[in-house]
């Protein structure tokens, strides 16, 4: 076992940025192992799956600011959580008006 690498908010400047059907949004309520209640920006609520990548290297909390991808049926419904953006990445995308939420 060798040791953790630790990563600093500078090394995490490189935000992944929405691809087609992708879209933002604030977690509302954490429903308990992988799911979450996601507000997106497209007026939906979504019941979303955090991704097993994601699920056991951060923390995922209500309030949080994340990228969505919808599923290809129940479009309107369900969902998958494949990023989060840390607190500064997160005013920098209300700041240039992306994030409406």
């Amino acid at each position: 076992m060798g040791k953790r690498k630790i990563i600093s908010e500078e090394e995490l400047e490189n935000m992944m940025e929405p691809g087609p059907g992708d879209v933002y949004g604030v977690v509302v309520k954490l429903l308990g192992y992988d799911r979450a209640l996601v507000k997106c920006q497209d007026g939906h609520e979504r019941l979303c799956r955090i991704r097993g990548k994601l699920k056991r290297r951060i923390w995922i909390r209500p309030g949080d600011v994340v990228l969505v991808s919808p599923w290809d049926f129940q479009r309107d419904k369900r969902g998958d959580i494949i990023w989060r953006y840390t607190k500064n990445q997160a005013e920098w995308l209300r700041r240039e008006g992306k994030l409406t939420i």
